[in-house]
């Protein structure tokens, strides 16, 4: 499923499950059968009650998910307590490379790979007001490439993120309105479509600093730092329409 079709049939579900089920599909084609979504420094107001906290939503493993929750193994994962000091995607595999792992992170990572959570991937998700969420996704297979599904997966990642927040009673209640410029929703719409600063000011007939303005200024008023994000944010809130034929070459 392309990225922009997932922003598409998210606008429809009307739940955290059907949200997390089309979630754990589009992983699926991408080779990752095995997904979570937690909240690592605040409470959620929509958790699904079978989860303890950290966790919103999961399908791995049932006998691992018993055994991690029991013996509290989300206080010493290292994909739980380094997450915040990421900035962005990685990998489960590098972390004892990045890291001088301590025993207990060491063991709940061999663990994992014995329950069958193979070659990891984790994305920092950061809020406002310090709030940090994670979606990880995991392969069972020993041949999957993860680091070639990174950048899709961390796409997949902040737009079920995006969407998941707009679901909840809080983010609709307290959302302020966001209004684009015409020449801030053109930049954006264009972004959509794969287009790069250059082309996009060749497009409009303007330089190609310009358009980084209009982005920028675009991007500050939907609460982001990423152009990927700033277009699905967008979307999602009407301010642009759906490319037709989405390319998926967003220029970062």
């Amino acid at each position: 499923m392309e990225l922009f079709r997932f922003t598409e049939c998210a606008k429809q579900s009307q739940s955290l499950s059907a949200l997390f089920e089309l979630l754990v599909k589009c992983a699926t084609e991408e080779g990752f059968t095995q997904v979570a979504y937690g909240a690592l420094t605040y409470i959620e107001p929509d958790c699904q009650s079978e989860h303890p906290p950290p966790a919103i939503a999961l399908n791995f493993p049932a006998q691992w998910c018993d055994r991690y929750f029991e013996r509290k193994y989300h206080v010493m994962d290292p994909v739980v307590t380094r997450t915040p000091t990421l900035s962005g995607p990685f990998l489960w595999d590098q972390l004892a490379d990045r890291y001088q792992l301590h025993p207990g992170e060491q063991v709940v990572l061999d663990e994992s790979r014995e329950a069958g959570l193979k070659h990891g991937i984790s994305v920092p998700l950061f809020g406002p007001w310090g709030q940090v969420s994670v979606v990880s996704f995991a392969s069972q297979f020993d041949d999957a490439d993860a680091l070639d599904r990174m950048s899709h997966l961390n796409a997949l990642a902040w737009q079920f993120h995006i969407a998941f927040k707009e679901m909840t009673p809080s983010a609709r209640n307290s959302r302020p309105r966001v209004q684009l410029s015409k020449r801030e929703a053109d930049c954006l719409r264009w972004t959509a479509e794969g287009k790069s600063s250059w082309d996009i000011g060749m497009i409009l007939n303007i330089s190609e600093n310009t358009v980084t303005f209009h982005i920028k200024k675009a991007m500050r008023k939907l609460g982001t730092t990423s152009r990927t994000v700033a277009v699905v944010s967008a979307i999602r809130l009407n301010l642009i329409e759906l490319p037709s034929r989405p390319n998926l070459a967003i220029r970062m």
